[in-house]
């Protein structure tokens, strides 16, 4: 099994085209000739976003006598997701220990020169 390289998948993911690949293929696998049918540009090109791809560890290709099937592997977009949210959870927690101490902060903050406390300025 390939090892997960978060910088492989978020390149491969950071293309419109690849993106519109995985899209198609989330829905079930595809030859390279359809999943390039949509597109305005050429075979040689889609096969180029899909060797992208491949390399991210986002497609398999199967080969059946002349044709080339693709299929989606979730797990690197899986392990990214993973990723995000445990860097989501971290920043959470980090950003509301930050507001916890402001608000504390501010209710033992002494009154500024001409201000009285409980009272606007």
């Amino acid at each position: 099994m390939p090892s997960f390289d978060l910088d492989h998948t978020l390149g491969a993911l950071s293309d419109p085209t690849r993106r519109a690949l995985i899209q198609r293929l989330s829905r079930g696998e595809a030859r390279v000739t359809e999943l390039a049918r949509p597109f305005a540009i050429s075979l040689n090109s889609v096969s180029k976003h899909i060797r992208r791809l491949e390399r991210a560890g986002l497609v398999r290709r199967r080969v059946r006598g002349r044709e080339h099937i693709l299929s989606l592997n979730p797990e690197p977009l899986d392990e990214a997701v993973a990723w995000m949210e445990r860097q989501r959870a971290l920043w959470t927690a980090r950003l509301n220990a930050l507001d916890e101490l402001l608000r504390a902060e501010e209710t033992q903050a002494p009154p500024r020169p001409g201000e009285r406390k409980g009272r606007p300025g």
